[in-house]
């Protein structure tokens, strides 16, 4: 499990594929407590599992799915990365819940700068925006940002400028791909309506039966 808080950004120096699998090798400064082989390090959002240190490398091997359904697949050699070490028990959750999962991917529509911030306007699938809220999280190459905007096509996020000159967000363009990873509390809010497990049209009787509310009268404008 994540943050989307990216540590440090590194430079894919190799990317290679063989028959239903993949390698990354990937140049990084050294975390001060050194990485080992086995632990998982998402790489621009995508939870990968590291098997192999060698100095400033690290290497990760891929599936063909990932590279299908991520922006992993199409990353040329050269460019930068976001990098974010897992969580460990006791860690400070500075942004918000991130799996590594990515749902899916989205094109940058607009980057442009508004005064000292940055707007970063991208569009995506019907079924992605359907878990996209206003104020809502969601991770943008393993970022965690707060939608500001969303409409029926695509959504916006501000960067600030601590995030744009630490992330590999500041290098994109206009149609560059971005993996998306949806805050996963909407994700199973949404699948449980949709599977019927709870009615949506929940009363405040309903809240108190379950005890997620106190009893006793509530007054209008309480």
């Amino acid at each position: 499990m994540f943050t989307g808080l990216v540590e440090k950004t590194g430079v894919l120096v190799q990317r290679s594929r063989e028959g239903d699998a993949g390698h990354l090798r990937i140049d990084a400064d050294p975390w001060a407590d050194a990485l080992s082989p086995g632990e998982s390090v998402a790489v621009d959002g995508v939870c990968l599992t590291l098997t192999g240190v060698e100095g400033r490398t690290l290497e990760f091997d891929v599936l063909e799915e990932t590279f299908r359904l991520t922006n992993l697949g199409d990353k040329d050699e050269g460019v930068r990365v976001n990098l974010e070490r897992a969580l460990r028990f006791g860690d400070r959750l500075g942004g918000h819940i991130v799996n590594g999962h990515v749902d899916g991917v989205g094109e940058v529509r607009r980057f442009e700068s508004i005064g000292r911030d940055w707007v970063l306007e991208v569009s995506c699938s019907d079924d992605l925006l359907a878990g996209i809220v206003y104020k809502g999280c969601v991770s943008c190459n393993g970022v965690s940002l707060t939608i500001v905007e969303r409409d029926n096509a695509a959504f916006s996020v501000h960067l600030i400028p601590e995030t744009y000159e630490r992330t590999s967000l500041s290098d994109l363009t206009q149609r560059d791909p971005v993996n998306l990873e949806i805050d996963i509390v909407g994700k199973y809010v949404r699948s449980l309506l949709e599977d019927g497990q709870i009615d949506a049209r929940i009363t405040w009787e309903e809240l108190q039966s379950r005890g997620l509310v106190a009893d006793g009268n509530v007054e209008s404008g309480a």
